[in-house]
């Protein structure tokens, strides 16, 4: 989308009714304030996903207490209608149980991709069509274009806020829908949106912590919902030799050196953990790397993938740069091979593909990837 094309091609911007989603915080808002600006028929939305009052006083959180007012005073300022939806109940089984669930299975999970994928896009989308809306604005740092075979999704113009790796699972019909304002934009230019609308959260520090988990403490919250997530057991090296003792699997995470409780001496890495066997295993940091990586649940958005394979870049981390490799499809899943080996890639995180700016799709990443061949 240009910076003068409609949201919807061929309706004007007062025969667009246009659903945002406003989390409270200053992406959101400014967002909301652009499109009632440029006269969008805006409704704003904010869903109540956690419990509101034990979140009033936090401030880096999202989608409770303090954030549900501040939305609410934004709307009233840019003069658009606002509604608080209480999906506390669906985002707790289908984000928080889930979220313990993988620690459980010895993986580390991302609830924010989990989130986007089932109550922010999936269920607000079908809230949005039932207000009428022809669109769902979001404040991601992601673009999204019209390409020949339909909506692409690409990433932020600017790099360090760039969202699409928390996107990967977003679907080809819900790209359909979707519009992200804010995607060609730099923070500050946000910012100096909502400082022009008067807007109270223009200097509003950004959402950090998971915004379910109280002063960031997971392992304590799994602990109180998954109690088999804290089993004692051992912590191994790589051939089964006792190296010492923990209190849970889900205090630890692939590729984590601090915190082992192992003293001094070598330094170990969590290389893999055991749920079934409550152990931790643990070696050397060249025992990370990994070349090839295994794939479950892929959310695919680009062309074919050729029976040769396709070369493209990968995020293994949100925080990675692109690294080159090639994806393999066959009858059995999906394949990474990487070109330079990854360090630390971890069962339940993700794998998002890139072609340039395009993201081509996502998977979560399991524990064991198939043998290569040397």
């Amino acid at each position: 989308m240009t910076a003068n094309a409609p949201l919807v091609a061929g309706k004007l911007p007062a025969d667009t009714r246009v659903v945002v989603a406003m989390s409270g915080g200053v992406d959101s808002s400014a967002a909301a304030a652009l499109l009632a600006e440029q006269g969008y028929d805006v409704v704003g939305i904010t869903l109540q996903l956690y419990d509101h009052g034990a979140a009033v006083a936090r401030s880096k959180t999202c989608c409770a207490g303090q954030d549900i007012h501040d939305a609410r005073r934004v709307a009233d300022k840019i003069g658009v209608p606002h509604y608080v939806l209480d999906y506390e109940s669906r985002f707790r089984t289908e984000v928080i149980d889930r979220f313990a669930d993988s620690y459980v299975r010895g993986e580390t999970p991302i609830p924010c991709v989990l989130c986007n994928q089932t109550v922010k896009f999936r269920d607000l989308l079908a809230t949005a069509q039932e207000l009428g809306a022809d669109a769902l604005a979001t404040g991601h740092y992601v673009r999204r274009f019209e390409g020949e075979a339909g909506p692409e999704l690409h990433t932020g113009a600017d790099s360090g806020r760039d969202q699409s790796y928390f996107l990967f699972a977003t679907t080809r019909d819900q790209l359909d829908l979707l519009r992200f304002p804010l995607g060609g934009l730099v923070k500050d230019e946000t910012r100096a949106i909502a400082r022009r609308h008067g807007l109270t959260v223009s200097d509003k520090p950004d959402s950090q912590d998971i915004c379910f988990v109280p002063n960031g403490d997971y392992a304590s919250l799994v602990a109180r919902l998954r109690p088999d997530a804290h089993r004692p057991g051992d912590i191994v090296d790589g051939s089964g030799t006792v190296l010492g003792r923990h209190d849970g699997i889900a205090r630890f995470t692939v590729g984590q050196r601090r915190g082992l409780g192992l003293g001094g001496g070598e330094i170990h890495y969590v290389l893999r953990l055991d749920p079934e066997n409550a152990r931790v295993v643990v070696g050397p940091r060249e025992a990370l790397a990994r070349r090839r990586i295994a794939l479950d649940k892929v959310n695919w958005l680009g062309e074919p993938v050729p029976e040769e394979g396709l070369d493209c870049e990968v995020k293994v981390r949100s925080m990675r740069p692109p690294a080159p490799a090639r994806l393999n499809r066959t009858d059995t899943g999906w394949t990474v091979d990487l070109v330079e080996p990854e360090y630390g890639i971890a069962p339940g995180q993700a794998c998002v593909f890139y072609a340039g700016s395009r993201v081509l799709g996502g998977g979560w990443i399991v524990r064991e990837a198939p043998a290569q061949a040397v």
